[in-house]
């Protein structure tokens, strides 16, 4: 199952929520497909939708998704983090319409460069590719992945020793 969530924001996602809707119409999305689609005004014909969820039917959804896809908002993406699961990230940008400024596309740019834990998706158009390919993505960014825990225990590590040494 694929679960889209585009929050709660007052203007409407219809650009993600349209695509993700003919990627299943094409046969391309040939798993179930459930939308949170706030205030969208696109119905999708192909998926099942809800302008809202709760938060037990979100978690539920969630942990149930084998991909997850939101929009840049924060809550949003750090979400399926917290539960082990990458998301496929489209943020809202002004220039169609879906949000006063560009501070998702700006923020997930910035997350993206920092600690690469989220998938991308800038334009649209790639939106097929990331789906098709995703368990592979997935798997590639887990093997050039370096926990910052890791990093950190491994430093402390260091310094314990050499302040014992004699």
């Amino acid at each position: 199952m694929i679960f889209v969530t585009v929050g709660t924001h007052e203007q409407g996602f219809e650009r993600l929520v349209k695509e993700i809707d003919d990627l299943k119409d094409n046969g391309t999305i040939k798993e179930d497909v459930i939308i949170q689609k706030g205030y969208t005004k696109y119905e999708p014909k192909n998926c099942i939708s809800y302008k809202l969820i709760g938060y037990e039917d979100m978690q539920k959804n969630m942990n149930e998704a084998r991909i997850i896809i939101t929009h840049g908002g924060p809550a949003s993406f750090i979400a399926p983090l917290t539960i082990g699961k990458v998301p496929i990230v489209v943020p809202r940008q002004k220039d169609f319409n879906e949000h006063v400024n560009n501070h998702q596309l700006e923020f997930v740019k910035q997350v993206v460069d920092r600690d690469n834990s989220l998938i991308p998706c800038y334009d649209i158009n790639e939106l097929k590719n990331l789906i098709i390919n995703y368990d592979l993505i997935v798997e590639s960014m887990k093997e050039n992945y370096k926990s910052n825990n890791k990093v950190f225990c491994e430093k402390l590590d260091k310094e314990i020793k050499s302040l014992f040494k004699e």
